[in-house]
């Protein structure tokens, strides 16, 4: 039977340790293990370099960068602390915070960029820029319309006539949600492609309005293929201290 001291040293990954349970003293050997032998899939393979580095990003210091902040509800300002905090952190320190806002109106631009501005330094929240987007009505284009409906292809009704868990009746009643998400998943490819960290209030509905694969359908639309994600969602309650 091994003992404790030889149990605790074997789930040590990526280090080696001899102890001298003889004597009086005790001696370790330690060997530092490289990041591919810590993280493996499940049959034991290293991971692609890519999937590593997502996988260790906020144990690692970032270069100059930027973290973009979709602030789409109001919902008590936990989408923007959480980013900010991040930023004074030493590893995140050296990233630059854009947030983003929607507008209904073209009109609404200049006064909602104003408001934000100046509700981000009343809350001495540091930031590089405030983009207000203004068409997020606009119809979304073919090609994310047809990726989309690649998305949920396997979760409608199917000719043979097999129940559906999306509903035609569904995908009506929320086409404009819909279309919605559609729109955000372009402007964040046209903004924040190449971010180093995206952080978007979590869309909320209400219960029972909408099925599970549709909203899960959302939230790959707009994370898939993106930098590192966060889908944050306050509940309402201010997190944010005012000074006047």
């Amino acid at each position: 039977m091994k003992r404790a001291n030889d149990l605790q040293a074997d789930s040590l990954a990526g280090s080696t340790a001899v102890v001298n349970h003889g004597g009086s003293g005790m001696k370790k050997n330690k060997k530092k293990g490289s990041r591919e032998n810590l993280f493996t899939d499940p049959a034991g393979n290293p991971l692609p370099k890519e999937l590593l580095n997502n996988v260790t990003l906020f144990q690692r210091k970032q270069k100059k960068g930027i973290i973009d902040v979709w602030w789409l509800y109001d919902d008590g300002g936990l989408t923007l602390l959480l980013p900010y905090i991040l930023t004074t952190r030493p590893n995140w320190s050296s990233c630059k915070l854009r947030v983003f806002c929607l507008a209904n109106r073209k009109e609404e631009l200049d006064s909602e960029q104003r408001r934000m501005a100046a509700m981000l330094s009343k809350f001495r929240i540091d930031f590089s820029d405030v983009i207000v987007i203004t068409d997020i009505t606009k119809k979304p284009s073919e090609s994310t319309r047809n990726y989309f409906d690649g998305l949920i292809k396997n979760f409608v009704k199917n000719e043979d006539g097999q129940d559906a868990r999306i509903t035609e009746s569904e995908m009506i009643a929320l086409r404009d949600k819909t279309n919605r998400h559609m729109r955000l998943r372009e402007q964040l490819l046209l903004h924040s492609k190449t971010s180093n960290l995206i952080v978007m209030t979590l869309p909320m509905p209400r219960k029972g309005t909408v099925s599970a694969p549709l909203y899960m359908a959302w939230l790959e639309l707009l994370t898939a293929n993106m930098p590192p994600f966060l889908l944050v969602r306050g509940n309402q309650t201010s997190v944010l201290t005012f000074y006047s």
